[in-house]
């Protein structure tokens, strides 16, 4: 009905702002002093530290997978400063977990023009557009960065993902083994070397590279990626029957083709896995996984 109705007792603010709006004097003058309201106006310097505490906020929101707050808490550091590169960065993070990627890519362009010089900017924005499935695009972004900053391993491994994406493969097992040779155990880029290798013939190379792996970081990946190897070499190899059994009991989703394919498995593997799969003894932990996989 467009009134406000007040609960008794409760005070009412609304009249207390209308009166100082209008500024009606009905106290002592020195009870209307004690109502005069006092307006903080923070310098740059204290907006600088709130929007790096708000930036901080956002980055542990994200670790914890609270994608949207995180993006609002982002949203509010860079309007209390725009001109930090890095909260421009952890914005396009957040957009980006929440598939905003043409927001991110923006983020991200601001953030390259507050500071070109930062390699990282440059692999973010590549790795933006290996998560939209251009591989070109990324290939340019990398090499901008690895200018910038010729040894990071991580680059060269997302290059790699992205020569596999074009199916260039002896070109994506040399950026594998680029980030390898920066970083020796950078299991991940010694996994896609496995990857590379099978899908070029060389199934005990990948065979080899992949107990490597394993000797590094006991995952499911290599774990069900040599099964497969092995089992095509071995088709009654008991190793192959317990590897694939681990594997799927700790990550079900490689089950699926599609996962396979998202984790850049070439047609050679997928179909290696495939067979596997058929194994009577694997078929309670198939189906087990297809029931608890994404």
């Amino acid at each position: 009905m467009g009134l406000n109705v007040q609960k008794p007792n409760q005070p009412k603010l609304w009249l207390l702002a209308s009166l100082i709006g209008l500024n009606i004097n009905l106290f002592s003058d020195q009870q209307a002093k004690a109502f005069v309201p006092y307006v903080f106006n923070p310098n740059s310097k204290d907006l600088n530290i709130t929007s790096i505490s708000f930036g901080k906020t956002a980055a542990q929101l994200l670790h914890f997978g609270q994608t949207k707050e995180a993006s609002r808490v982002a949203k509010l550091a860079v309007r209390l400063n725009p001109n930090d590169d890095r909260l421009w960065s952890i914005l396009a993070e957040t957009q980006a977990r929440n598939r905003l990627f043409k927001k991110a890519s923006q983020s991200l362009a601001k953030a390259k023009r507050i500071n070109p010089k930062n390699a990282n900017l440059w692999f973010a924005e590549g790795s933006l557009q290996l998560q939209q499935k251009n591989p070109k695009g990324a290939i340019l972004y990398l090499r901008e960065g690895l200018a910038l900053d010729p040894n990071n391993a991580t680059a060269y491994f997302q290059l790699g993902n992205a020569r596999i994406m074009e199916s260039k493969l002896k070109l994506a097992l040399h950026a594998f083994k680029k980030a390898e040779k920066i970083k020796p155990k950078f299991w991940e880029a010694i996994n896609n070397q496995g990857l590379v290798l099978f899908e070029m013939g060389k199934k005990k190379e990948a065979i080899k590279t992949w107990r490597n792996v394993l000797a590094i970081k006991e995952n499911p990946e290599p774990m069900l990626a040599l099964a497969a190897a092995l089992n095509q070499i071995h088709k009654t190899s008991q190793e192959s029957l317990t590897l694939a059994k681990t594997a799927l009991t700790q990550n079900p989703n490689y089950v699926s083709r599609k996962h396979q394919a998202d984790q850049l498995w070439g047609r050679k593997l997928q179909q290696a896995t495939k067979q596997l799969f058929k194994h009577p003894e694997l078929s309670y932990d198939v189906e087990r996984a297809l029931a608890n996989s994404n």
